[in-house]
Parts: structure tokens; sequence; C-alpha cells
């Protein structure tokens, strides 16, 4: 029996070494990757080409595009079925039709192989990052400690004027949150209003005159070279850049602070609580206008009215917590949402009451009513059909368990060997060939044991009386 069993396993051994699934193995084969290139045409495309060479047909190619700060990679489509064999693609991203990116943003494609054969792994090409650029100018820069100034028209001393205000600005705002900025932020200053809105994308309001895109660090002004002096301009390049310092404070993967109190430090800390901003909020509560706060915690009201109204009531509210629980307790609410917190949890940390305590002492401050909360609504009480609140309708026969299913758990594909190769051979193979050779090798030990049950019997020790061991019968 022992014999067998070693001949059985020495052949399942040579089995497996033959089709390549454990070491010692002709290795398996690969797919193989050429140098991938990227190309940016501004405001028509991105373009990514890869060029491979597939040994099985694919399913589907895909290219994997990175965007900062996403969650993960958008995935498109680049190609469906395709044969075995070596060729070149080209996908597109369009951004009349696939969205628009905004200059300074870097992107990064890898392209992924779908095998046909669903057992077999997918495997990922080398990288390929590309940043996207407004190339209609020849852009001048100067740097500082933090902030590096892009312009394209105006003197040198524009230039230094404009890195001055923004040096400052990140300055005084990390002083105030108390972070420390290192890490460069591109400032880029149009001259007119058509290219700063074909830069910003199609979705600007007019009344726009600078954005800040935490993602990518980049703050974009419209000034032109005339207005330098102008008092707004010492106002909108600290307010854009308070933004980017309030990100580095709240930084976090779980949760966002709601954007009026973004908004409202901004204002905050580039003009203060203005007396046009005392006005309008004060108009609004007199005359039952203003909007809960919890209103203002995504994009603010596209009319100029209410748009204006939001900036204005997002002051007031950081006015009335500075004024009431003091500038620590506004610096302690912020930091705050960097370890992930609630709204609620952050608020209570910092002032003692919930967001709603909170809104509620801000509008008795202000002689106000709370406002109407408008939009989707609770649905009204009512009864429930039988049986909905989980008790056993009399007479109904008790409805039968429900087998619950897991959802299966897509697998990692492995690691290439290099940046241009990956094997093709899946761990699905590997598996049931295994399982295979063990169902073999059992079973060739079951044989044995069964030939040696059924062998005459040989001659062995008395049993008791003196008779010999009795026999199997055939």
């Amino acid at each position: 029996m022992g014999r067998a069993v070693i001949r059985l396993a020495r052949a399942a051994a040579a089995a497996l070494l033959v089709l390549g699934l454990v070491p010692g193995a002709a290795g398996a084969a690969s797919a193989t990757f050429g140098t991938p290139t990227a190309r940016a045409t501004f405001g028509t495309e991105v373009s990514f080409t890869q060029r491979f060479d597939s040994p099985v047909p694919l399913a589907r190619v895909e290219v994997l595009l990175t965007f900062p700060e996403a969650l993960g990679p958008y995935v498109a489509e680049a190609a469906g079925a395709t044969p075995a064999g070596s060729r070149q693609m080209t996908y597109r991203w369009s951004l009349a039709k696939d969205g628009h990116i905004v200059p300074n943003t870097p992107i990064t494609a890898r392209w992924r192989l779908v095998p046909a054969d669903p057992a077999l792994p997918s495997i990922e090409g080398p990288p390929a990052t590309i940043l996207y650029a407004d190339t209609r100018f020849s852009w001048r820069t100067v740097e500082g400690k933090v902030v590096r100034l892009h312009w394209y028209e105006g003197s040198d001393a524009f230039g230094r004027r404009a890195l001055a205000i923004g040096e400052r600005a990140v300055e005084d705002a990390a002083a105030f949150l108390g972070v420390t900025e290192t890490a460069p932020i591109d400032f880029y200053v149009y001259a007119a209003q058509a290219p700063f809105y074909d830069a910003l994308g199609p979705g600007t309001r007019e009344n726009v005159g600078g954005e800040a895109h935490a993602d990518i660090r980049t703050m974009f002004a419209l000034i032109s070279p005339a207005a330098v002096t102008d008092p707004w301009v010492g106002i909108v390049i600290p307010h854009e850049l308070t933004h980017l310092v309030f990100d580095t404070a709240v930084r976090n993967p779980y949760h966002a602070p709601p954007r009026w109190l973004n908004e409202g430090v901004a204002v905050y800390l580039s003009e203060g609580y203005t007396a046009s901003d005392r006005g309008a909020t004060d108009a609004a509560a007199a005359a039952g206008r203003l909007m809960p706060l919890q209103a203002l915690e995504g994009q603010f009201p596209t009319s100029a009215e209410r748009f204006s109204l939001a900036y204005s009531e997002s002051s007031s509210a950081i006015d009335f917590l500075v004024r009431t629980a003091g500038t620590p307790a506004l610096v302690k609410l912020i930091r705050s949402y960097a370890g992930g917190v609630t709204d609620d949890e952050a608020f209570r940390a910092a002032t003692g009451k919930d967001v709603a305590g909170f809104e509620a002492a801000w509008l008795a401050d202000l002689g106000a009513a709370a406002p109407e909360r408008r939009g989707p609504q609770p649905a009204p009480a009512g009864p429930l059909p039988p049986g909905w609140d989980g008790t056993t309708v009399p007479g109904a026969s008790s409805p039968a368990p429900v087998a619950s299913a897991s959802a299966p758990v897509a697998s990692a594909s492995p690691a290439p060997g290099s940046a241009a190769a990956g094997s093709i051979v899946g761990e699905g193979w590997f598996l049931a060939l295994v399982a295979l050779a063990g169902l073999a090798v059992g079973g060739g030990i079951a044989w044995a044991l069964r030939r040696r049950s059924t062998s005459p019997p040989g001659p062995g020790p008395a049993a008791p009386g003196g008779d010999p061991p009795a026999g199997t019968l055939p």
C-alpha cells in the first residue's frame, strides 16, 4: 500500500509540475504592455494610448482613470470582446461629453485586460500620468514660501503684489487655525472673464470672481492688471486661499464640514462680519426669509439674492459663535472635524450644543423665528397594512423563512511580476487541479486498502481456543 500511495503522489505532483502550478514549473503565459502615452488638448479632450499583447481572448479592455482625492478609479470601457494578439488602443476623455476638468489637474491612467475566461484574473498595465493644463497663454510664474503665482498679463509688479497678498493670506489663516502649510498652492490669475469661465467650466456662476479647488490645492481668480490695487482684490484672494487652509485643518476621509461653516470662516477671516452682511441678515430675519443652516450645508442657492444671503447668514453664524463662545471655540470646532466626527459631535465639543441647539440660539440672537423648512418631508403617520408591524395576522400562515445568500466577494488580482507583465493563469485553475490531485491520491489510498482487505489472509497468531484467524468472506 505504501509504495502504491507514493507512486500516486508522485504522479499527481508531476501532473501539477507539467501544468505550471507549483514552483519549478515553466513560467505561465503573460500579457505584455508597451510604454503608455497620454496627451491633453485644452478644452477638448485628454487621450491615453497603450500597446499590449494578450495571449488569450479578452472580454473587454478597460481604462482606470484616477483623479486627485477620488475614492477609487473611474472605470471606462475602451473596447469590448477582443481576440488574442498584439494591438494598440486609444481612449479619449471628452470634456464636452464625459465631464469638465479644471486646469492643473493630474490624471493617472492604467489599462486593464479582462480575459474572456472568467477563471482567469484581470491584468493591469503600467501607469501614465498627465497634467491637464491651460495652454492658451504663456504663463509667468513667481514663487513664495507656499504660493506659486501664475499670470499671463500684467507687469512683474502686478505678479509680486498678487503673490504678496496670497502669501499673507495663507500665513494668517494657518496661524488662526493652528496648522502648518508646506505643500505648494498654485494660484492662477486670469485677466479676462471669458477665458476665466472657460477654465472653470460651464457650471460656473456669473458672479464668481475666484474659486479654490482643495483636491488639487489650486486657486483661480479673475483680476485684470488694472484692478490689482482695488480693495476687493485684497478680499477675494484671502477668501479663496482660506478655503485651502481650512481644508488642511479639517481633512479626513469620513465627513466634510457644512458649507456654511467653510464659507463663513472664509468671509470672517478675509473681511469680517460687514455692515452689508449684517443688514442683509437682519432684513431677512425681520421678513421671515432666513434659510435654515441645514439648507446651506451643500451648494448655495443659484439666484443672486439667495446666493448673497447665504454668505451673509454664514458670516452671521460665525460672528455669533465667536461673540458667545470665543475664538478658541471656533478653532476647536474646525479642528475637531479632522477626527471624522459628525456635525453634532463637533458642535457639542466646541459649544456645548448640537447643530440644532446652536441654530436655535443664533436665531434667538437675531430675534428671528425658526425658518420654514422646505423640500422633502417625512411621510405622515398612518395605519400600517396588516402584518407590516412584524406581528402575525390572525388566520394567516407564517411566512416561510427566506434564505439569505452572501454576496460574492471579488478577490484582488495578483500583482504583476513587473510593470509590463502579468500572469494569465488564474488561482481558480490551481485550486481545481489541486483538488483533483487530492481526489486521485485519496482514491489511490482507498483502492490500496480495499485491495489489502480482499487479499487471502496469511498466517497469523492463533485466536483464543487455538482457531486460526477468520478470513474475509467473498
